[in-house]
C-alpha cells in the first residue's frame, strides 16, 4: 500500500502557470500507473495559461470556483464538478470566485 497527503508533497509552479502537488506519478518511482494524480491550485482572479497536452486529462473541483475553457467551449464549474479534457484540446481555466480554485488532476 502506497498513501500520500497532499500536504506532505512539494508544492511547484507547473508550465500553466498553477501550483501542483504531485501525489502520484509513475515518474516518481514509487507507483507504477498509467495516469499521474495531482492538486492544483489557482490564486483568487488567477487563471492558468492556455496549454495543449497531448494526454487526456480530468478535473474534479474540490474547492472554489473556476471557468474551464477547452477549445471554443466553456463551463462553469464548481466544488464536486468533473470535467473530461481530451487530449489535443487547448485549454485553461480561470478562478471566478472569491476563494483559491482547488481540483484534482488526473492525466492519463
Amino acid at each position: 500500500m502506497l498513501v500520500k497527503h497532499s500536504d506532505d508533497c512539494v508544492p511547484f509552479v507547473a508550465v500553466d502557470g498553477c501550483v501542483i502537488r504531485e501525489l502520484l506519478h509513475p515518474a516518481h518511482g514509487d507507483c507504477e500507473l498509467p495516469y499521474s494524480l495531482a492538486i492544483a491550485e489557482v490564486a483568487v482572479a488567477g487563471s492558468t495559461f492556455p496549454h495543449r497536452l497531448d494526454r487526456t486529462e480530468v478535473y474534479f473541483v474540490l474547492e472554489g470556483r473556476g471557468r474551464l475553457h477547452v477549445d471554443e467551449r466553456t463551463a462553469e464549474l464548481q466544488r464536486g464538478a468533473a470535467a473530461l479534457i481530451p487530449a489535443g484540446s487547448t485549454q485553461w481555466i480561470a478562478n471566478i470566485g472569491d476563494e483559491v480554485l482547488r481540483f484534482a488532476v488526473l492525466v492519463s
